[in-house]
Parts: structure tokens; sequence; C-alpha cells
């Protein structure tokens, strides 16, 4: 049995899952992810190591951390998740510069406390309000130990590339376009990327396209409008290629928005 519900409030997107048999692809997040084991143990890889969230494991992901998921065994896990954009986490906590976890997995009760009420509020649909000072003090937790300034500077053709990707999500991924522009060679481009994210440019190129469709869907409530401005072939495309980041289909999250 697999089952995902997602609601958003006061600009963060909370999830409650449940997992037998999906497995999630590879792939990587703009937001910050931060989530809480409630049964079971999560396996994931992430940056190239095999992680395992156990019961009350707390579960830290940074932007653009390329990850998969899956249940570690047949008895399944349930999960909550938190996705914050970047920018409100700095608003938040008074920051300039993109801050990173440096574990990816933690065990800490208090830190656990704030991030299931502020899960229960956003899924409970409890008022805005307190939805964010729910979230202020989750960030307050996060500071206090979780959180270190991102000293590591991306590689500049990286940087390039992935901005010419995001700028040019309707069309079809041209490789060889985007290689000479860099001044590589398709394959050099392809390794150097990959080393990198840890994802395939296409693949990378293929995330940004549904993250688009989701703020698209969430933002004018009309699917079929992102699915055209995205450009996916037709509605079936999107559905498929949604589930695999998301669990579930673009029309399933559309109505959980509701």
């Amino acid at each position: 049995m697999n089952k995902f519900i997602y609601k958003k409030s006061a600009g963060i997107t909370a999830l409650s899952a449940s997992m037998t048999d999906f497995t999630y692809k590879k792939h990587a997040h703009q937001e910050y992810a931060i989530g809480v084991t409630l049964r079971g143990i999560q396996e994931y890889n992430l940056d190239g190591s095999l992680q395992l969230s156990y019961q009350n494991g707390i579960m830290l992901f940074n932007p653009e951390q390329a990850h998969d998921g899956m249940a570690h065994d047949k008895t399944g896990l349930d999960y909550v998740m938190l996705y914050i954009e970047p920018q409100l986490l700095l608003e938040a906590i008074e920051k300039k510069d993109i801050l990173r976890f440096s574990t990816p997995i933690v065990y800490d009760v208090r830190l656990e406390q704030r991030i299931l009420s502020l899960s229960d509020a956003i899924l409970g649909e409890k008022d805005e309000a307190l939805c964010s000072e729910l979230f202020l003090s989750l960030t307050e937790s996060l500071i206090q130990t979780k959180l270190s300034t991102d000293d590591k500077k991306e590689n500049a053709l990286i940087r390039k590339a992935k901005d010419m990707l995001h700028a040019d999500l309707e069309h079809v991924l041209k490789l060889d376009e985007l290689s000479s522009e860099l001044h590589l060679s398709k394959f050099q481009f392809i390794r150097l990327f990959k080393a990198h994210t840890g994802i395939s440019p296409y693949q990378y190129f293929l995330n940004c396209k549904i993250e688009r469709a989701k703020s698209l869907i969430e933002k004018n409530k009309d699917i079929y409008s992102a699915v055209a401005a995205c450009g996916f072939v037709d509605l079936t495309h999107l559905n498929k290629h949604f589930k695999s980041v998301y669990g579930t289909t673009a029309f399933e999250y559309m109505s959980h928005l509701q």
C-alpha cells in the first residue's frame, strides 16, 4: 500500500507518506527537505553513500542534493517531510548565505517534535499564522546544531549549465548545443555534470520540468497549462514522471491542493 498526501501552507509543503513497494527515482529538489521516519526504515542513496533512517530518524536534505528512496524491507515505512524554499529558510534565520546540513540523518527529540508539530498543522489545514510560528520555532532548533555555512562554492561551469537548462524547460534538451556553449564535448559535459551533481544533465532537466509543473499547478490550479508550459507531450507523460519523484500523479497532487 502506497499513500502520499501533500498540503501547503505558509510557503511550506508537507508530505505524509506510507510506502511498501514504491521506489523514488533518483531526483533532487530545489528546496530544503526535512523529514521524520515514523515507522519502519527508510533507505536511500545520497552523495554516493547508502543511508538508513530508522524510526525517529530526522532526514536532512540540502537543495539540489540528488537522492532516491524506498522502504528498507517489506514491512514498509511511514514518514513525514517538509519542503522549504531556500529563501524562506534564510529569511526566517536572518542569514544571506545559503547554509547546508552537514549530516544527513540525526536523532534529536526536540527537533523531531517541532517537525511533527509543523507537519501536523499544515496537513491538518490549521491557520497559516500558526504554521508560520511553528516554522520559526523549527528553524531555531535547526540553527543550534544542524546548519553550517556552505563553504563549497559551486563550479562556475555547472552553475552556467544549470541556468541554461532552467531557461529552456519548454523545449527538448539539446546536449550538443549546451556542451558547445560551454566549450566541452558532449561526453565531457555529461561526465562533469554527473560528477558535480550526482545526476545526469537529462535527469536534472527532467526534474526541473517536473518542479516547474508542480509550482504552476500550485499557482494556477490548472494542470493542462502546466503540461504545455513545461513541454510534456500530454498529461499521461507528466503524470508518469511526476509520480516517479513525488509518489503521486500531477492530477492527484492538484486534488490535494483543492
